[in-house]
């Protein structure tokens, strides 16, 4: 199968449940095996990206240091031509206290159905806010 004939809707709903179940387990691994293994993660625009399963492993690690997820919800993607867009939301727990993450993930899929190519964008506050009704349909 090629990028261009690959099942995005079905690729991009394994990479949500993949990611929901990891992160709930802070689950670096398993995030990484998610992610081909020349993949590029673009945490956010401005930053380096993070190369390979090992630095979207380490990236996830780093993360999971400082933030223990309290509840995390992800969107129905939109998917086409080996791309998706899912939105993500999560209540997570800095030093005790709740923050809220909003954010959305561009993915590029590769042939296998792995992840190749991610571009996050998202904002994060403190405070717990819950999805406003209707998001992520």
């Amino acid at each position: 199968m090629t990028p261009e004939t690959v099942d995005t809707g079905t690729a991009a709903r394994a990479w949500i449940d993949g990611w929901y179940r990891a992160w709930l387990a802070k689950d670096s691994d398993a995030i990484a095996a998610l992610y081909s293994d020349d993949a590029v993660f673009r945490s956010l625009p401005f930053r380096e990206p993070h190369l390979g399963q090992k630095g979207i492993a380490a990236y996830a690690q780093g993360s999971f240091e400082s933030e223990e997820p309290d509840r995390v919800w992800f969107g129905e993607p939109v998917a086409g031509a080996g791309r998706a867009a899912v939105e993500y939301w999560a209540i997570l727990l800095v030093e005790g206290k709740p923050w809220t993450l909003a954010g959305t993930s561009i993915l590029r899929f590769a042939s296998d159905g792995r992840c190749e190519e991610q571009r996050d964008y998202w904002v994060m506050e403190q405070g717990r806010r819950e999805p406003p009704e209707g998001w992520g349909r």
